[in-house]
């Protein structure tokens, strides 16, 4: 499987309120920005969104090291969130409905044809990717 790296990020101007979502694809040398926006959102849709369309624009099936500055969206994974929502029937530890079940749903989809190691960055630090994202989610927002 081909090997690629995405770097992700959301943000949101208010929360809830309009928000935008950035990622950057490198694969092989080249690079790929997409972003977009959302009127009526909140920072965690937008952070998980910008990792679904990351993932949505891959061909075929890839390895991918996903790099993002959510702990939500990369504890989900690496702590097995999602594993026991699912098992649970999307309730949380606390048995109340996960929030954003279906953008879930659609990631954790995704993450049956990819294989994705997901790796919390620092936000807002000298990560140049990260801040690009953050850039991108940014104008989206502006784009509104």
């Amino acid at each position: 499987m081909e090997e690629i790296t995405i770097y992700t990020d959301g943000a949101c101007s208010g929360n809830p309120g309009p928000g935008g979502w950035g990622a950057v694809l490198m694969y092989k040398g080249n690079k790929k920005e997409i972003s977009g926006g959302k009127l009526n959102t909140t920072n965690n849709e937008m952070e998980i969104t910008a990792v679904i369309q990351a993932l949505k624009n891959l061909k075929y099936p890839c390895n991918v090291k996903l790099y993002s500055d959510s702990a939500y969206v990369v504890n989900c994974f690496k702590q097995g969130w999602i594993y026991n929502w699912r098992k649970n029937g999307w309730k949380n530890a606390a048995k109340e409905p996960v929030k954003n079940k279906e953008l879930w749903e659609e990631l954790y989809e995704l993450t049956k044809i990819h294989k994705v190691e997901f790796i919390k960055v620092k936000g807002h630090s000298d990560n140049e990717y990260n801040n690009r994202c953050d850039e991108l989610a940014r104008t989206a927002i502006k784009n509104l």
